[in-house]
């Protein structure tokens, strides 16, 4: 017998990416899938790329997840911490949502309104430290999408002074899969095919988290929703704070990270050779005319994104190899 997992909120992108790993996991054994609408329903009628996975939908309660040993929570923003509160404190929880990333309840009020649920370990092993942390947590954050992206390029560089933190822009392009599987008029394929849009601008959700993950004291970001299903690339910029090579930098920080990979140089990050993958590639420069330092990242969003690193952080959780059941690989074309 493996070790007892359980997805809430299975019917999503993000909980559909979970079962696919989770499936295919040599440690852990899927228990539960649950869901709202679709209670009741086969995993296999949601997500055909699941067939042959016997599992149907059951409630989003306490009740239906309890069994299990590790919990994962893929519910929307807000509504995780009243479920969680609900499950035994002997049951690990790996929350995909916002409800406990951030540690200011200043700032949940302000990017997502209502009460603040209280800070669990932030999930993303590759800050310094945190793997440790990670393993010793019963209850764990993991990132956001446009947060991971943005940190795992500009967090070592701020830490190595190699960058100032009062100036940082980010703009960042998303596939529409990043807005949730609920039917939207602006996200049907003849809205977003043959078109970019900025959404959110100078508002984000994400910015207290990526300031909070980085040390940024001053962030101004865009998002760019892209007409591709999956992937973001994010385009980092800072002013340099001395004469730090930000490519060594970087691939002195992510030297043993097996997710994490600097490009050799003159290799740019695209977001297909991150798809279906729980990884993150990067490359840096300094722009010969601002001589403002760039770096690029490019993800999954429903894997490092989301999925992936949720797995990864369980695994720590679990006493496991970080990269059990998991690849840095992407999928082509």
């Amino acid at each position: 017998m493996g070790i007892r997992v359980a997805v809430a909120g299975a019917s999503g992108y993000a909980g559909g990416e979970l079962l696919r790993l989770l499936a295919g996991h040599p440690e852990f054994e899927l228990v539960a899938a649950t869901a709202h609408s679709q209670a009741g329903q086969p995993v296999a009628a949601v997500h055909p790329q699941l067939a042959g996975l016997d599992l149907v939908f059951g409630a989003t309660e306490a009740e239906t997840l309890a069994d299990a040993d590790l919990v994962f929570l893929a519910l929307p923003h807000g509504q995780s911490a009243t479920l969680a509160a609900a499950l035994p404190d002997a049951v690990m929880v790996v929350d995909l949502g916002a409800d406990h990333r951030l540690r200011d309840a200043d700032a949940w009020a302000r990017y997502y309104g209502g009460a603040h649920a209280g800070a669990w370990t932030y999930g993303l092993p590759e800050l310094p430290g945190r793997r440790a942390e990670i393993a010793a947590a019963r209850r764990v954050a993991s990132t956001g999408c446009y947060a991971v992206a943005t940190t795992l390029a500009l967090a070592p560089l701020i830490a190595a002074g190699a960058v100032r933190p009062d100036d940082v822009v980010v703009v960042a392009a998303s596939g529409t899969s990043g807005a949730g599987r609920a039917a939207k008029a602006h996200l049907l394929g003849s809205e977003v095919m043959g078109d970019l849009s900025p959404y959110k601008v100078g508002a984000h959700q994400h910015v207290p988290e990526i300031k909070q993950a980085t040390g940024a004291t001053s962030l101004s970001f865009t998002p760019v929703l892209a007409p591709m299903p999956r992937g973001i690339l994010a385009t980092v910029t800072a002013v340099p704070a001395g004469d730090a090579d930000p490519r060594a930098v970087l691939a002195d920080a992510y030297a043993d990270a097996p997710f994490v990979h600097l490009l050799p140089e003159g290799a740019w990050p695209h977001t297909a050779a991150t798809a279906g993958g729980n990884s993150c590639h990067l490359q840096a420069t300094v722009d010969t005319d601002s001589g403002r330092v760039v770096v690029v990242s490019a993800i999954d969003n429903l894997g490092k994104g989301a999925a992936g690193q949720a797995v990864q952080n369980a695994n720590l959780m679990a006493g496991l190899p970080e990269a059990t059941g998991l690849s840095a690989y992407g999928v082509a074309p």
